[in-house]
């Protein structure tokens, strides 16, 4: 936000962002008594997709920055199972979800391109 950091201008950073101001979005609509349990994992999860790409831009060193982005695109399948859990308790719907699902297949093919790469 303030810090103008390189990792900024990354589509990772950018499509993750993204991602996680829809997973907030649809969240909104889940039932009241999941506000500590099955929403308050998916937004966790969801920021530290986040979070982790940032910190991993920030590594020196080639296998931190891999780990973070390991941590990163394990969260977002985190995130893949519990809007499963949500669909199949009628919180939300695939309609529901088509676009969060578009970023959050963009995002895991970006991670698994960076933790592939040298």
């Amino acid at each position: 936000m303030f810090l103008e950091l390189a990792h900024i201008k990354l589509d990772v950073f950018k499509v993750a962002k993204e991602f996680v101001l829809a997973c907030y979005k649809e969240t909104k609509a889940f039932p009241p008594d999941e506000k500590f349990a099955m929403i308050s994992q998916i937004r966790r999860a969801a920021l530290s997709v986040h979070l982790n790409v940032a910190e991993g831009c920030s590594r020196k060193s080639v296998s931190e920055r891999k780990r973070f982005y390991e941590i990163a695109r394990g969260s977002l399948i985190e995130v893949d199972t519990a809007f499963d859990i949500a669909e199949n308790l009628d919180y939300t719907s695939k309609a529901n979800l088509a676009e969060l699902g578009k970023l959050m297949i963009r995002t895991f093919q970006l991670l698994s391109k960076m933790i592939s790469a040298r």
